[in-house]
This record gives C-alpha cells, structure tokens and sequence, in this order.
C-alpha cells in the first residue's frame, strides 16, 4: 500500500476556554496524519552538531525577556509562565512589573501565580492590594500567592479558592479547580469533586477539575483520566495525557506508553512530553522523527507552529544529547511562541544537568 495523508477528525471547541489558565498548548486544529508505510514521503534530512545546553541560555533568556514585553497578552502569559516553571528568580522583577493594573488581566492572573510559585517574597508587597481587586480571577491568583510565601506562612488561601470555586462564574470556577491542584491541600478534593460532577460545570472546569485531583494524588480520578486519553476528540486526548502526567502513577505511565502510537502527532509528542517528565525516554523517537522524518513538511503555517511547540517542550522534558541539539534550530523559529517553548526546553535541560 502507497503512502497516503488523511485528514483526522478535528479537535473539538468546546466553549470558550479559559483566559486565565495556565495549560500551555490546547489546540482547535486540522493535523495532517501519515498512514501506510511501504514507500515514505519523507526524505532524510541531515541532523545537527550536538551542543552545550549552557551555550544556549544567553538566547533561552533573551527571548523571555522579550516575551515579557511583548504587546501580544499571551506571548506575555507564555514567558510568565516559563520563568516560573522553571525557576528563573532573576527575571521575576520583570514579572512583577506585570501585576500592575495597566495589564490585561490574563496576564496579572499568570504573573500572581508565578510570584506564588517561585516564592518570591519581593513580590509580597504588590501582591496584597490584589486581595481587593474588582476581578475576583486576580483576588484568587492573589490569596493563592500569598499562601505560598514563606514570610506570609499564616495566611491559608484555602477559603478564598473553596468560594470561588462554588461561583456561577465558568473563569471563576475553572481557576479556583486550577489552583485548588496546584495549592498541595488534600482537602480540596472534595470540592474538587463536587465540581466535576455539577451539570453547570462547563468543558474547561471540568477538565481543570480532573488535572487538579490528579495533581493531588487521588487514584480514583485514574477511570476519568481513561476516559479523557481514549476520547475521539484529540484536544480531550492531550488533556487526559497532561493529567496522566500530574497523576504519575505506573498504571498512568502505562498508558501513556500506548499514546504514543496514536494517529495525531501532536497527541503522540504529548505523551513522550510527559513520560519524560516521569523520567522516561521512551518517546524519545516519536520525537526525533519529527525531524528525522521531516514531519512538518506537508503542514501548512500554523499547524508547524503547533507541532514544533509539542515537539519543544517534549524536548525540555526528555533532555537527550540527540534531541537537545535541534534546540538552536527551534529558539531560531519564526514564531514567537516556539522560540518560547524552545527556551523552556532550555532552561529544564539545563536545570537537569
């Protein structure tokens, strides 16, 4: 049988997501998937030298910084949330800048988060005025910051996330799931199940709901999370792959194993994203075949920008020689939001080392 392209079935919209999330890549997008492997369309291409991550950081920090800046709101949101996941204290002024009331509120939401999560005690200062903001997606990301600084170990965000978690608002609701996760409190699971269950509860509180309990550790949320990676709408399967991934049990590690051979490419570099994260490189090859393969060369714009920010944090997570050394070509992309990626990859490979 030739090689044939198929066009898959598209990912499902389901409602507005939110604005205020920090799920870094969901995607509403035609992929173009290769069936059929007598004769190749590809053509082997010519692989990199190997580098030193270290040489790559100068770059990596150039162009977070330039994120920050940047007058896109989510260009910004993406490079907050980039020197918070990774640790990058030293460009935590830049991110405070950006609590300020002159930003869009996604992007005040993400930076509260991030003065949160990297404990940055500086940002204490500017955070408690927050408390009163008339946006009660900030007071939330607010209380939970708080929460988490050392110098501010009395205050418990656990009641300001339990009541906005109960609000009519989807945001609202959805983020207060979110945080709930990242905030460690087993309490909030009954909570956390109660809105899972609610018939108001939209697409996004849910799914954020689901992440959140698997966050916490509770095995029981394992059946929901099946349902999630086998569903027939690829943008559910990467959802349930990332929640896998936060529940990082080995029956999850197990079927994220079996993701791996699944008909989208991006749904496929989810799941070695998040095996590395387990510390396991077994999809390790799904990824280089993106190169070797040349996987992008029948995708049109987006859909390559799409795939090359998969493949880039699939990068940062698995961080071998042999995938590391296509970082260059991916922090020199076109697209802002894959020179991003490509710099998270950076910054966790170097973490890592």
């Amino acid at each position: 049988m030739g090689t044939t392209l198929k066009k898959v079935k598209p990912m499902k919209a389901k409602g507005k997501f939110s604005l205020y999330t920090f799920h870094f890549l969901i995607f509403t997008y035609y992929f173009l998937v290769v069936v059929g492997c007598d004769k190749p369309f590809w053509t082997p291409v010519d692989l990199p030298a190997a580098v030193s991550v270290d040489d790559l950081v100068p770059e990596a920090t150039r162009i977070v910084q330039q994120g920050l800046a940047d007058e896109n709101p989510y260009v910004r949101v993406n490079a907050i949330e980039v020197v918070a996941t990774t640790g990058q204290v030293r460009l935590m002024p830049k991110v405070q800048r950006l609590l300020e009331n002159d930003f869009v509120s996604p992007v005040r939401f993400t930076a509260a988060v991030a003065v949160g999560d990297t404990e940055y005690r500086l940002g204490e200062k500017s955070l408690r005025p927050l408390l009163n903001d008339p946006d009660e997606n900030i007071r939330i990301a607010a209380a939970y910051a708080l929460s988490k600084l050392s110098s501010f170990d009395t205050f418990d965000s656990f009641d300001y996330l339990c009541k906005a978690i109960a609000s009519d608002d989807q945001m609202v609701r959805a983020n207060a799931a979110l945080l709930l996760g990242k905030s460690g409190d087993k309490r909030a699971l009954k909570f956390l199940y109660i809105v899972l269950r609610r018939e108001d509860s939209d697409d996004i509180v849910r799914l954020n709901a689901a992440e959140a309990i698997a966050r916490l550790g509770d095995e029981w949320i394992f059946p929901r999370l099946w349902a999630m990676v086998m569903s027939a709408y690829a943008d559910d399967r990467i959802m349930g792959i990332r929640a896998m991934g936060a529940l990082g049990t080995a029956k999850a590690k197990d079927v994220l194993i079996t993701k791996l051979d699944d008909d989208i490419l991006a749904v496929r570099l989810a799941a070695a994203e998040q095996l590395g994260m387990l510390g396991d490189a077994t999809g390790e090859p799904e990824v280089l075949d993106v190169f070797k393969k040349n996987l992008t060369a029948r995708l049109n714009k987006e859909q390559t920008e799409h795939v090359n920010m998969f493949t880039a944090l699939a990068i940062g997570r698995i961080g071998t020689a042999s995938l590391t050394r296509f970082l260059p070509q991916l922090l020199g992309d076109e697209s802002k939001f894959v020179r991003i990626a490509a710099a998270k990859a950076v910054f966790q490979c170097m973490t890592r080392d």
